[in-house]
């Protein structure tokens, strides 16, 4: 099952407290980027970001998901409603991940 355009909207309305909040579509999914890092990214109508020591540390409890067959896994992000919770989320994960590489 591919992710609804409308859950995409109400994923990047959550994150609306972040600048430089964008995504790209891939085969029916979402890669969402925070400040060009990948973040994590929507499947199956779910918010699931890389498991970063923050984002374990924040979400301790929070479950661990495969966004699709053969990835790694990721986790669930549940409360999705709480814009302040998320923006601090992203803001501590920002920290850790490295810059993606450019095609040549």
């Amino acid at each position: 099952m591919a992710t609804s355009k409308e859950y995409l909207g109400f994923v990047l309305e959550q994150l609306s407290k972040l600048d430089n909040i964008t995504y790209r579509a891939m085969m029916g999914e979402y890669i969402i980027y925070y400040r060009g890092k990948v973040i994590g990214g929507i499947y199956d109508n779910r918010f699931l970001v890389k498991p970063t020591k923050s984002a374990i540390n924040l979400m301790s409890d929070a479950v661990m998901e495969l966004p699709y067959e053969g990835a790694k896994e990721m986790l669930l992000v549940e409360d999705i409603e709480d814009k302040v919770f998320l923006k601090e989320l992203l803001e501590k994960m920002y920290q850790e991940l490295s810059v993606p590489k450019k095609n040549k």
